[in-house]
């Protein structure tokens, strides 16, 4: 009798849990002679297609002209930061840049720019560069610490130049980006630096972009695309930031605004009482 009922009890609970082996049972495997119709990206689209052609198609797909060569971006928004599972939010993280209108070197810092990160109002990253030196809320910053601080983070930039004398482009095997095909194109620049980015085959958006840093290999993926009534420039809402595989924060940029005039005073820290940010 008791073996019974165990038995009715053990068929009960079978019955009611969930198949977790029941997508091996319909799923297929890929055929022995796959394409790209059968499995994305398996080989490369429109092959005849070159590495310069898919950049002009990005450039123009971004904003354009006004994308290429912007004066300066500001940007606001939020931030999650991971250790481990565990996330905390930076309730305001913003941006500030001012752009140079060359670029020789894709992952040295240049033209000026600002990072400040806020958690209940207080700064847990405020970090500048003015065109000269790096400061923090401590001040000026030794060149050699701050030289390996940017370098694992500027990179994207580099598209922007794709074209300008000494750069390079070159194709990679295509791939996907949260399961959107892209053409994966190499920028070297003149000093010889590589860059890696991800455009979307469908509508030429920039997905993703990856390079070496002194922290290891780094990528970011881009998605949640917007733009202000009354300009062409495609802005990345949500931007996810990788360091050897493993995610190390993200942003969330909520507004922004292209060639606004930017104090200089900004960047140099800390600031003085007559140059406060809003």
């Amino acid at each position: 009798m008791k073996k019974q009922s165990l038995l009715s009890i053990i068929a009960l609970f079978s019955a009611s849990m969930p198949s977790f082996g029941g997508c091996q049972t319909t799923a297929t495997a890929p055929p022995s002679d796959s394409t790209a119709d059968s499995l994305q990206t398996l080989t490369s689209a429109n092959s005849t297609l070159s590495a310069e052609d898919i950049m002009s198609r990005a450039h123009g797909a971004a904003g354009g002209a006004e994308w290429v060569r912007p004066k300066s971006l500001v940007m606001d928004g939020y931030s999650i930061f991971y250790d481990g599972h565990k996330d905390v939010r930076n309730e305001r993280h913003r941006m500030w840049r001012v752009y140079d209108a060359e670029k020789s070197e894709a992952h040295h810092v240049d033209g000026k720019v600002r990072i400040l990160s806020e958690r209940h109002g207080v700064p847990l990253i405020d970090l500048s560069y003015n065109g000269q030196n790096t400061y923090t809320a401590k001040g000026q910053q030794p060149k050699s610490e701050s030289d390996k601080r940017w370098a694992s983070n500027f990179g994207f930039g580099v598209i922007r130049h794709a074209f300008d004398e000494g750069y390079t482009l070159s194709r990679l095997p295509d791939d996907l980006v949260d399961g959107r095909p892209v053409y994966m194109i190499r920028i070297t620049d003149p000093a010889g630096g590589e860059t890696q980015f991800g455009i979307a085959q469908n509508d030429y958006a920039i997905l993703k972009v990856g390079f070496d840093t002194p922290r290891g290999w780094h990528e970011r993926i881009y998605s949640n695309f917007y733009s202000n009534p009354n300009d062409r420039w495609v802005q990345p809402g949500r931007v996810r930031l990788y360091y050897n595989g493993v995610k190390s924060n993200e942003v969330i940029w909520t507004s922004y605004k292209i060639n606004s005039e930017v104090q200089d005073c900004l960047f140099v820290l800390p600031n003085t009482a007559d140059c406060k940010v809003n």
